[in-house]
């Protein structure tokens, strides 16, 4: 006998891969703006150069692994390479740009499996590599409010030292972060007070421009909010982790631990809470599972920033916790309907 056999009905998915980078390309937009007001038109350098390097990368990778080149619409290889270059200091030689794209593209997203087997943000290990490996390039900022023109920027990017004569200009330009600047001065015995008053460090139009960028970043966060691309479990978490851990120490010991509002307008906070734990691949199954993830990483950063040896660190906040989510999922998954409890 013959059973006429089909399958269940299902509803078709209200979104696609596409779609969502597309939106995560648009909620940059504020952040990237903010970042040439304050830094010039370099970081616009390194995101082509990113871009490129992640097309050419993404086809090259997809032909040794005998896959068709149809997921390079996708936009995941470009979301990953404008997330890397913006967290690379505007004036870093393109070979920076370029190895650590393709590192994350090779060995953070292909090697696994490509594009939802990767157990680690692709961005955050591409720049990893890239402070672990080049230190010293990676923490030459350019000041806020510098007047640098589009062909300077071409020359220190494209052919960095080739000219004397720009090469001592731009020496001239860069400075530590805010969070590099504190840090090193806390270890000479200065408090936060003395940093903060203290003319030569230009601390207050560092903060002003760093503060205007996560802004920005949280601005382009909440459009992905609104348009249901990311949950806020995650970011609020991490948010108010970072800010209660820094609260309690600021109140025990002002002049060694800098206040909330350093950090979660400092460096990459923003960013971070709002474009990179919220990455649905290497973010936790469940609500409950994000919220903890969110933790996790608000409570590293901190640490790292207070105690460790980058001032940073959210590269490798966000890189430990992926390594923890798969027992964040099992602790943290949902009973099933019908499940003994």
């Amino acid at each position: 006998m013959k059973f006429e056999t089909s399958s269940a009905p299902h509803l078709a998915p209200s979104t696609s891969v596409q779609r969502v980078m597309v939106l995560v390309l648009i909620a940059l937009l504020p952040g990237i703006a903010t970042y040439v007001h304050w830094f010039g038109p370099a970081i616009l350098v390194q995101i082509a150069l990113a871009a490129a390097t992640a097309v050419v990368v993404e086809a090259a990778m997809l032909r040794l692994r005998g896959r068709p080149l149809a997921p390079l619409a996708d936009g995941s290889a470009l979301v990953t390479a404008v997330l890397l270059a913006l967290c690379l200091p505007p004036l870093a030689p393109w070979g920076l740009t370029v190895t650590g794209t393709a590192f994350a593209l090779v060995f953070g997203k292909h090697l696994y499996g490509g594009l939802g087997y990767n157990p680690f943000n692709p961005a955050m290990l591409g720049y990893v590599v890239l402070l672990i490996s080049f230190p010293a390039p990676m923490s030459r900022w350019v000041a806020p409010d510098i007047t640098l023109s589009l062909s300077d920027a071409l020359s220190a990017i494209l052919a960095p030292g080739a000219d004397p004569v720009v090469q001592s200009a731009l020496d001239a330009v860069t400075q530590a972060t805010p969070l590099d600047l504190v840090r090193t001065e806390l270890a000479l015995n200065m408090t936060v007070d003395e940093i903060g008053a203290d003319p030569r460090f230009g601390l207050q139009a560092m903060g002003e421009a760093w503060s205007a960028i996560g802004v920005a970043w949280l601005a382009g966060g909440a459009l992905l909010l609104a348009t249901r691309v990311i949950r806020w479990h995650a970011p609020v978490a991490m948010l108010a982790t970072l800010a209660l851990l820094a609260a309690a120490f600021h109140g025990g010991d002002p002049g060694r631990y800098p206040d909330a509002g350093f950090h979660l307008w400092s460096g990459a906070t923003m960013l971070g809470a709002m474009f990179i734990i919220t990455d649905p691949v290497t973010a936790a199954a469940s609500n409950l599972g994000r919220i903890w993830q969110g933790i996790g990483v608000g409570a590293l950063l901190w640490v790292i920033r207070t105690y460790g040896g980058y001032p940073d660190g959210l590269a490798f906040a966000v890189l430990l916790v992926n390594a923890a989510v798969p027992m964040i999922d099992h602790w943290t998954r949902p009973r099933a309907y019908g499940e003994a409890a």
